[in-house]
């Protein structure tokens, strides 16, 4: 096989490297396999492309639109996802280190995917939080929302996940109705550029929408502007250097950064050796160690265990490396790959030797260990290396520095206070796991180590057959953290999303504040339904379609038949001079969900209709007590629609039950799924 050439797509081209790009070795064999980069690329026209045509093509989708899109985009990447293994194996990673790579980023795309139909309205405006009434009579509210920014967003990516770290982004990002502009590492770029192919190639994508830089950015950084967003997952240098530039700082640019992290993993004090729970860390551990070879942003670096527990650890720990296989990725037995690069290679050894300065090492010697179907003094492989630190807290470099490869050092602590403050001398990390089987001890790591962490990961013998796992973010969860991990987050459902939007208040009348956000509050405009609102279907239906039912009054005979039927005889309803004693209530009372059901009574229509099921309510609030003699009436709204496949969809109906003298008794939001056709 020649030489890849690795192009970037540029404004609606592919275009090939030049005299300036940057050659790509092999991890297995050392060879080189590639080149990578152009200095001639066109920035200002890049991003003038995705601005103009990229942008507002996806600000037109509405997010459920955009949420079909990237589920499209996922399903198209699944089905070519093989070549996309078969090209990975140059990057030093085992099959299963892959499908970590293409399976974790596939799937976080249809996590977002769903998350956008469900979590999302079908419109282009967001509506975060509820109605704030900001005068006495209602006319006046406020709300916040969230609309997509109108610029672009540049993806800057590690080496580690050259599919995961990109999809990670882009799914929120698309979500957004942000344009994208993915720049990968070198190292591993290839890879990204067949999965970006794959997507291009699906003809899904709006021209525009996704861009791609193999190689060096070039002044790229220099000609974004407020409705901007930086995107960067790498080193904590590299991130100081870019975030800190004049132009970034003095346009406010938004700048999300994942950076290093020295993430701790801590053997519960109630997890002695014999226990599942001391089992469940020595695999944890050596699965983080282990696999791509240690290059995950959250592999343990950083091993806590009782004092009386150290030895048992490592001899554990030890034994367990030692029948891990290293060698050729794409040979069966081979349980650990390559690093990226030798230039890697040698980062690593220069960062274990600085940890060797506080530490021994105790597991794993890179000038002498057993390499199965290739050639060491080549490929940029190293041995899984166990360091343990007898003087966790006077050493400084154990804290500080951070081996990007199979390497960990464990420590030994007197306690849980002391473990944490141990911890939390990492200053900010992605991760910190804690096997425990003692909710008390999990409570104390909140409590004291919560604030310098993204994640906190809790297993024990309960939750360990179904746990993902200390080193797997997930798109549900933010992946970020604090201090030294770069203060950013990726992910974490539709709180990623919101990085490419911008929040904004906006005050008016409740018709304003209703037709923007496409919902229907309290005091707008109400529309007078055509037909009972049952009868209509999904399409049919109009926000702020209303019918107002009439009266019902509430007797005695009621109450007391509702509470024998159902058994619910609470005193309230049953003895008068009890109830009397409630500051509450004036004496007997209706029962709440008599009332929910007498307005059912008069709201529902009985026929067979559009309306296919109720599926709950939410927001219930009881305002004032009913007594025998009252009467209550209905008005029902629609106030919100989502469609949820493409048989029917969500209305969400704003009721409220008034009373004689038109007080508020009580307001629900009722659920039901309606048909889209009669």
């Amino acid at each position: 096989m020649g030489l890849i050439d690795v192009k970037s797509y540029a404004a609606g081209q592919w275009i090939s490297p030049d005299q300036s790009a940057r050659t790509i070795e092999n991890a297995v064999t050392g060879d080189v396999m590639g080149r990578a980069g152009n200095g001639n690329l066109d920035v200002q026209a890049m991003l003038d492309h995705a601005r103009t045509r990229g942008g507002p093509a996806l600000r037109k989708m509405t997010f459920h639109d955009r949420a079909r899109l990237i589920k499209a985009l996922a399903t198209h990447l699944n089905s070519n996802k093989q070549a996309l293994y078969d090209l990975s194996f140059a990057t030093g990673g085992t099959l299963s280190d892959h499908q970590i790579d293409i399976d974790g980023g596939i799937g976080t795309m249809f996590v977002f995917a769903s998350k956008g139909r469900r979590e999302m309205p079908d419109s282009n405006v967001y509506l975060d939080g509820e109605v704030e009434q900001l005068s006495k009579n209602g006319t006046f509210l406020g709300q916040h929302i969230a609309t997509s920014l109108q610029g672009v967003a540049v993806h800057i990516n590690a080496f580690n996940f050259p599919v995961w770290g990109m999809l990670e982004k882009l799914a929120p990002t698309l979500l957004a109705g942000v344009p994208a502009i993915v720049k990968p590492a070198t190292a591993t770029c290839y890879v990204t550029e067949l999965a970006v192919r794959i997507m291009l190639d699906s003809g899904l994508l709006p021209e525009g929408a996704l861009q791609l830089v193999s190689g060096g950015l070039g002044d790229m950084l220099d000609h974004l502007d407020c409705q901007d967003v930086v995107s960067f997952t790498g080193s904590a240098e590299t991130a100081f250097k870019l975030r800190s530039a004049p132009h970034i700082l003095r346009n406010s640019i938004r700048f999300v950064a994942e950076q290093d992290s020295l993430n701790a993993s801590i053997l519960g004090p109630d997890a002695v050796a014999g226990t599942p729970e001391f089992e469940l860390f020595v695999k944890e551990v050596h699965r983080e160690m282990t696999a791509k070879a240690g290059q995950k942003c959250t592999a343990v670096r950083r091993i806590f265990a009782p004092v009386t527990q150290v030895e048992a650890v490592i001899e554990a720990l030890s034994a367990r490396l030692s029948k891990t296989v290293i060698g050729d990725p794409q040979a069966q037995d081979t349980r650990m790959g390559a690093l990226v690069s030798n230039a890697q290679k040698r980062d690593v050894l220069e960062k274990a030797s600085i940890i060797g300065t506080e530490a021994e090492r105790v597991y794993g010697d890179p000038e002498n260990f057993v390499i199965s179907n290739a050639d060491a003094s080549k490929g940029a492989f190293l041995p899984p290396m166990l360091f343990h630190c007898t003087s966790p807290d006077t050493a400084e470099r154990i804290h500080d520095t951070e081996a990007f490869g199979p390497v960990s050092t464990i420590m030994g602590y007197s306690d849980m206070e002391h473990a944490l403050k141990l911890v939390n001398r990492g200053q900010g990390s992605l991760v910190a796991s804690v096997i425990t089987h003692d909710p008390i001890v999990a409570r104390e790591a909140v409590l004291g180590a919560a604030a310098f962490h993204g994640r906190l990961y809790f297993n024990d013998r309960d939750s360990m057959k179904e746990s993902t796992g200390h080193g797997s973010p997930l798109p549900h969860l933010v992946h970020g953290g604090p201090g030294r991990a770069g203060g950013g987050e990726e992910m974490g459902g539709v709180r990623g999303v919101m990085h490419y939007m911008q929040r904004t208040a906006i005050q008016g009348s409740p018709d304003i504040i209703s037709t923007i956000g496409s919902k229907w509050v309290p005091g707008a405009k109400e529309t007078p339904a055509p037909a009972h609102p049952f009868t209509r279907t999904f399409h049919e239906l109009a926000i702020g379609e209303t019918i107002h039912t009439a009266p019902r009054e509430v007797t005695l005979q009621d109450i007391e038949h509702f509470a024998q039927f159902t058994g619910d005889t609470f005193y309230a309803h049953m003895d008068d001079a009890a109830a009397k004693r409630n500051p509450f209530f004036p004496g007997r009372v209706a029962h709440g969900y008599l009332l929910l059901s007498f307005a059912a009574g008069l709201f529902v229509e009985p026929n067979e209709g559009p309306v296919l099921a109720n599926t709950g309510l939410d927001n219930l609030r009881f305002m004032k007590p009913v007594e025998a003699g009252d009467s209550i009436k209905v008005r029902l709204s629609v106030k919100h629609k989502t469609p949820r496949n493409d048989d029917y969809g969500e209305v969400r109906w704003h009721v409220t039950l008034t009373n004689q003298e038109d007080e508020k008794v009580a307001e629900y939001e009722l659920l039901t799924m309606n048909a889209y056709t009669a």
